[in-house]
């Protein structure tokens, strides 16, 4: 009986998001997926259900207010996928952050379709100044880096070459990692 009465307690998480259209229309979808109960009224999001499920849901929805579909939100439940934030202020003085923002989309959004490409991660460039990164545990420290780098000011070409060395040493790792794992195997 008391085994019954602990699986029924659920904690409530709140969050406010300027955006919710998105969590509205995939509500039957999201709700169903993350094991939790949503209620939205206006701005306010109420996520109730399991402590775990509930921590899920909320990185999910700050990435989703944050301009990311639901789709790629969602890739944030398996466990090797990490979604950050950068804030464009704190790698820069500049004081014309629009200016340093556009450096980061690139002319028709060139470089950052390139670094999407390059890190394999997802980036969304909001005009309030923040950056969401949401990629896998391997590469977003990269991809981060490239940003802040280019933020600073370095050439977009740079920041693309720095990728595609990373990508490259972790390629290699995984190779040298798999030659070892077969090597054990063997003995």
């Amino acid at each position: 009986m008391l085994y019954k009465a602990y699986e029924s307690v659920f904690s409530m998480e709140t969050l406010h998001l300027d955006q919710t259209a998105e969590i509205r229309r995939n509500l039957a979808e999201l709700e169903r997926t993350l094991k939790v109960k949503i209620k939205i009224v206006g701005k306010k999001v109420t996520i109730e259900g399991e402590p775990m499920n509930e921590y899920e849901a909320v990185q999910i929805f700050e990435a989703m207010g944050l301009g990311f579909s639901s789709r790629e939100a969602l890739q944030l439940k398996d466990e090797d996928m990490i979604f950050r934030i950068i804030a464009l202020k704190d790698f820069t003085r500049r004081k014309d952050l629009r200016e340093v923002r556009a450096r980061v989309i690139g002319a028709k959004g060139q470089t950052k379709r390139v670094i999407e490409e390059i890190s394999g991660c997802k980036i969304v460039v909001k005009e309030d100044n923040l950056i969401g990164i949401i990629g896998h545990s391997e590469s977003i420290d990269a991809a981060i880096t490239a940003i802040t780098n280019i933020i600073k000011g370095t050439k977009q070409a740079n920041a693309y070459r720095y990728l595609e060395k990373m990508n490259k040493i972790r390629k290699e790792n995984k190779f040298l990692e798999n030659i070892k794992i077969n090597n054990k195997n063997k003995k």
